[in-house]
């Protein structure tokens, strides 16, 4: 089995770095040549009634063997003043002790985009690549919430990245059917926890994309958001104008704050962000309106849990350090700030002293480490805003 990951995360790294030297070679519209599919769209049948009562439609449920979920890093007890930690039979890494207190909530996690190719607009369920991929995000995004022992991560026909370079409508159709695989995967995600839990809701880029969507179709005005402790929309903007009216949900004001949306976009100083506007503006807010050209959206400082706040390296609990060689990560605290700024994004100062890998994002954007950069807090955060929901 461990083999069997360092091949995976070999050739994971392979791709990506190919994808980042692109990125940095190529201008802006050569990227979006580079990426955006050439292939003709083909609609794909809508899954089966049943489809997610099939534990192999999820990279992350209760009870499930290799639950990529599980995983932690492998200095978490000797950070954590929580301390012991058991054993994961299946992948051997540490997951959390009873001594750890735990969250009662269920958490639906959608994960970002693992397909890298222009022959597709969407990704097929049998492809070994983009599936390995997404399982590697699971561990390392989804691993925060991991307290509660109710953590689903469904795997679904994810977009391409190209799909965020371009206006095309093949770009509109390839995230819609993505969609409609999550929004299926939530409706057997609520059937399955009953009528009573909390309910967390994160996800990361893409994921949080349909998560947005998710909470204005499936949530909003109902009574299941009367169940929402919290729901985590990282890497995709969140507008306070086109989004929040039609999510049915605020900003979380602050750090012990419910039934509110923590959104944020990691950016290292000097922060260059056109691309990143330049596809914000290509998806039109929920709203079905143009986002404009000078968006006001949500940022949550993730380590004071405080709408546009501040916060220093010293109160940062414990950034998530990927060691992909050993498949394994550990985590170093009080080294990356974070302060929400007046353009709306998370500014965490010059590029943080780690060795975190060679995937920062032109414009030193630091997109893939949205979470991993704040992975102890927002487990802190996660848990404290549960438990005063519950309150």
């Amino acid at each position: 089995m461990a083999r069997k990951f360092l091949y995976i995360v070999t050739g994971l790294i392979v791709v990506v770095l190919l994808v980042f030297l692109a990125l940095r070679i190529f201008a802006q519209d050569l990227t979006e040549i580079a990426f955006v599919p050439s292939a003709k769209f083909t609609d794909q049948p809508r899954l089966a009634e049943a489809s997610y009562d099939n534990p192999d439609m999820w990279l992350a449920r209760p009870g499930m063997k290799n639950d990529a979920a599980r995983w932690l890093p492998s200095d978490f007890a000797q950070v954590h003043a929580s301390g012991a930690a058991g054993e994961n039979e299946s992948e051997g890494e540490t997951v959390p002790a009873a001594a750890e207190a735990r969250v009662d909530a269920a958490v639906f996690f959608v994960h970002p985009t693992g397909l890298v190719s222009r022959s597709s607009w969407n990704a097929s369920l049998d492809d070994t690549v983009s599936r390995q991929r997404s399982r590697l995000f699971v561990q390392g995004m989804a691993s925060p919430f991991n307290a509660s022992a109710d953590v689903w991560a469904p795997r679904y026909r994810q977009a391409a990245v190209g799909a965020f370079l371009t206006d095309a409508p093949e770009a509109t159709q390839a995230l819609d059917l993505a969609y409609r695989d999550v929004a299926q995967a939530f409706d057997t995600f609520v059937r399955a926890i009953g009528p009573r839990q909390p309910i967390v809701l994160a996800g990361h880029s893409q994921g949080a994309f349909h998560l947005r969507r998710l909470i204005r179709d499936r949530i909003a005005g109902t009574p299941l958001a009367k169940r929402i402790a919290v729901a985590y929309i990282v890497g995709w903007p969140v507008s306070h104008d086109r989004d929040l009216p039609l999510m049915g949900m605020p900003a979380c004001k602050d750090a012990t704050s419910t039934g509110c949306v923590v959104s944020w976009l990691s950016f290292a100083e000097p922060p260059e962000t056109e691309m990143l506007l330049r596809a914000y503006a290509r998806r039109r807010g929920l709203d079905g309106q143009e986002v404009g050209a000078n968006p006001s959206f949500v940022c949550v400082n993730p380590i004071s849990g405080v709408e546009n706040g501040k916060a220093p390296a010293k109160d940062n609990l414990g950034t998530m350090v990927p060691d992909l060689t050993q498949g394994t990560g550990t985590l170093v605290p009080e080294v990356v700030p974070a302060e929400c700024g007046a353009d709306h994004l998370l500014h965490i100062g010059p590029a943080p002293d780690l060795d975190i890998g060679p995937y920062v994002l032109p414009g030193n954007n630091y997109h893939l480490y949205d979470i991993t950069l704040f992975w102890s807090n927002l487990r802190a955060d996660f848990a404290r805003r549960v438990e005063a929901f519950t309150k």
